[in-house]
């Protein structure tokens, strides 16, 4: 399979944080936004930032930044269709989606998200973590997403779905499960507190 493009998604409000940028947060020798870079860049083709309001801000990072088209804060969904959009633009027939706030997830998310749709025969599959007592536990802001239904998803957002489950369970998204040992690699920084506790890891898992 060709390398799809990225997506970053960095478009929500962070009020347990305080607001503004969780992505521009310091984290070891850089910020949370430069760990995600870093971990996304050598997987896909090319990477674009969701981010809404001024786009100076980001621009030390040296990539597009797409706001939503849809108002009003429509979650990562219209994250996911701004980098649809660009990448449909570009030529492009898949994208996937990273979280700006998640600076540990795997190194091999795209091969497995890729593997995981081919194996299911389906264009659009999840990470998910497994817990022993409930299962797979999807992480709806990782995902392979085709550009051929981003129509589709802009048609669904205007009607006012908003949870990304309730729309990849239409089109049988398929899952990639990881392993949640010896961290959640999908651990993402809500609090303060959880940015302790990323500084802690970030020396052993980079």
């Amino acid at each position: 399979m060709t390398a799809p493009f990225g997506i970053i998604l960095a478009g929500g409000q962070a009020t347990r944080m305080g607001g503004g940028d969780k992505g521009l947060l310091p984290l070891g020798d850089g910020t949370l936004l430069s760990q995600v870079i870093d971990r996304l860049s050598p997987q896909v083709d090319q990477m674009a930032l969701n981010a809404n309001g001024d786009a100076a801000r980001f621009a030390t990072f040296g990539m597009p930044v797409l706001p939503d088209s849809i108002e009003g804060f429509a979650g990562p969904l219209a994250g996911v269709l701004a980098g649809l959009d660009w990448a449909a633009d570009h030529g492009a027939t898949h994208v996937v989606s990273a979280a700006a706030d998640t600076p540990f997830f795997p190194h091999d998310l795209v091969a497995r998200l890729q593997s995981a749709a081919h194996e299911a025969d389906t264009q659009i599959a999840l990470a998910a973590t497994m817990d022993v007592d409930r299962g797979p536990m999807r992480q709806p802001t990782f995902g392979l997403w085709p550009v051929a239904l981003r129509d589709d998803l802009r048609a669904a957002l205007h009607d006012g779905l908003r949870k990304v489950v309730q729309w990849t369970d239409r089109h049988g998204a398929a899952l990639a499960v990881f392993d949640p040992d010896p961290i959640d690699p999908f651990f993402n920084v809500n609090t303060p507190d959880d940015l302790t506790l990323a500084q802690q890891l970030v020396g052993d898992l980079t």
